[in-house]
């Protein structure tokens, strides 16, 4: 299928991992309309061909793959890659759901599901993801920095406990640590924290954030660390640590 170039404002490539040819062609002709340049892959040896040879900016990974299912391509993204992952699936289990948010999917979409509302996701998460995959969402962060027993290294995006246990992050909590790491010891308001990391204003009873804040403090308490995001009551968030730019060689 002929790719199709993308406007300047959308992600360069969204790779769409499915075993059904039709939802391959389906969303391989919507998203190039859209102007999304889109390849397509029906397994995982060929989403592997696809990204050692082209700069991809998004998977939407089908959970439901043969031979190597779709949470087992997900490690290896994120083993490998820092790329935005979308998961769909036709899986009803809201455990199938968590799993994949834990393992490090930037977004779930139950099948069957309309066309723009994939769409409407992909422009979400990139808007959420910094300009090139990996960078930090501000230039006043250093290349590597260390707070508490954990390193960052914001050019690879890897964030490594000092017993070299590597914990991947998504993209919406990479920004929100990569937020509580520009302003160590300041308490931040849930407002705060999602016009920071997010860019754009929290709605007033969303839980998302809060939801966000649990998932990266428990990956930075899986090593054995004590908590180094405190819940201040009624207000919100702070990083209870200092934190310390490297030189490059350290």
């Amino acid at each position: 299928m002929a790719t199709t170039t993308m406007t300047p404002t959308g992600p360069e490539t969204v790779l769409v991992v499915d075993d059904d040819p039709e939802i391959r062609q389906l969303l391989g002709q919507f998203l190039g309309a859209a102007g999304v340049r889109t390849l397509v892959a029906a397994h995982g040896s060929e989403m592997r061909a696809h990204l050692q040879q082209h700069p991809v900016d998004l998977v939407v990974l089908d959970v439901m793959l043969p031979q190597e299912g779709g949470l087992d391509l997900l490690r290896w993204l994120r083993e490998h890659t820092r790329v935005p992952v979308i998961m769909v699936t036709a899986l009803g289990s809201p455990i199938d759901r968590v799993v994949g948010l834990e393992i490090g999917a930037d977004d779930y979409l139950a099948k069957p599901f309309e066309p723009r509302e994939l769409l409407a996701r992909i422009r979400a998460v990139m808007r959420r993801a910094p300009a090139r995959v990996g960078s930090a969402p501000s230039n006043t962060l250093p290349g590597r920095l260390r707070f508490g027993a954990w390193r960052l290294d914001t050019a690879l995006r890897e964030l490594r406990h000092e017993d070299g246990v590597v914990v991947p992050l998504p993209t919406s909590e990479y920004q929100l640590l990569c937020v509580f790491l520009l302003h160590p010891r300041s308490v931040l308001s849930r407002e705060q924290l999602a016009e920071l990391a997010q860019g754009r204003e929290l709605a007033p009873a969303g839980r998302a954030l809060d939801l966000q804040v649990y998932r990266l403090r428990q990956r930075l308490r899986d090593a054995g660390d004590a908590q180094l995001i405190k819940t201040v009551r009624n207000t919100g968030y702070v990083l209870d640590t200092s934190v310390h730019a490297l030189p490059p060689d350290a």
